[in-house]
């Protein structure tokens, strides 16, 4: 393990000024490299001792700014278009990245960085990630995924990729439902049409009969 005295809070670890133990690789590849923890050595503590006020200042100040962006970002909805199967699975993933290029188009500055993305997204529908602006300071987002706006609006309704689907299967149904009606209310008119001539035929079939018989009769 190696002993590091911390710079800034850090998520399940410490807040500043705190000495704790963590595995090299995690100091070597974050904590040193980001500047967020320094060796625990006799000189490196004395060091941080005699800037902490100046660090503490500094780690307030961009607080504040962090909390100002938060009220500015917090609960704001970026939609992403994306191909899609019916099933609502994507044709490839949404990354952070793409979050952040999202946020860019909806006017919002974020470094993808900050956007925690635990895996990427592989399916429709709306999906809240955690963006860390500061230690101590977290937003929470939405990203629509959706295969065009008009979809990713009737999600922001709060109806899921699958009801959509049943909503579209039903309507095609009644579509052909009414289609058949409208066909059998033809071929029911065309029939009354029919049997309207069939009779009009027989009335003047019998009306010449009568006079042919009055024909005869005279004569």
């Amino acid at each position: 393990m190696v002993q590091l005295v911390l710079l800034e809070r850090i998520s399940k670890l410490g807040v500043m000024g705190d000495i704790v133990n963590v595995k090299p690789g995690f100091a070597r590849n974050y904590l040193l490299p980001q500047k967020k923890a320094l060796r625990a050595n006799e000189e490196n503590i004395k060091k941080f001792e005699a800037q902490r006020a100046t660090l503490e200042a500094e780690n307030l100040e961009t607080k504040t700014e962090s909390e100002t962006i938060k009220k500015e970002i917090d609960g704001k909805i970026f939609v992403i278009i994306r191909s899609a199967s019916d099933s609502g699975s994507l044709y490839g993933s949404v990354t952070n990245r793409d979050a952040e290029q999202a946020a860019k188009i909806g006017g919002i500055t974020i470094n993808r960085k900050q956007i925690v993305l635990e895996k990427p997204i592989k399916e429709l529908g709306i999906h809240k990630l955690t963006v860390n602006l500061h230690p101590e300071v977290t937003a929470e987002i939405q990203i629509n995924v959706a295969r065009s706006l008009e979809e990713a609006e009737m999600q922001k309704s709060g109806k899921t990729i699958q009801e959509l689907k049943s909503e579209a299967e039903a309507e095609a149904e009644f579509d052909i439902a009414e289609l058949f009606d409208d066909v059998g209310a033809a071929a029911k008119d065309d029939l009354e049409l029919i049997e309207q001539d069939e009779k009009s035929s027989k009335i003047v079939k019998e009306a010449a009969d009568e006079v042919s018989e009055e024909d005869l009769i005279q004569k």
